[in-house]
């Protein structure tokens, strides 16, 4: 496996699964925008930009609230000198339907 790759139980891509929440430990100064995509981009939404500090005690949640069979999230930030350092990602998801009716 390549450094850097995520391990899944099941990465075939067949299943649907409803992700729930992201979890983000952030340093940094600025608004972070995040948004999540489909397979494609045919479908996204974006989420409730995140307020970064230096320094937190916590990692803030964000409801995703999206059903696909696979998803990319889009972590930035829109203005000149806003950094940031992500230390974790937790993403909460489920697994919905295991395969598409018929098949």
């Amino acid at each position: 496996m390549p450094t850097g790759a995520a391990l899944s139980e099941r990465s075939s891509g067949e299943s649907t699964s409803h992700f729930a929440s992201i979890r983000i430990r952030v340093d940094g100064y600025g608004n972070l925008r995040l948004a999540v995509y489909s397979l494609d981009e045919l479908r996204s939404k974006t989420m409730v930009p995140l307020t970064m500090a230096n320094k937190t005690r916590y990692a803030p949640t964000r409801l995703v609230n999206f059903v696909e069979q696979r998803a990319s999230f889009e972590l930035k930030t829109t203005e000149i000198g806003e950094k940031f350092r992500i230390n974790r990602i937790v993403i909460f998801s489920k697994e919905l339907y295991k395969s598409y009716p018929g098949s």
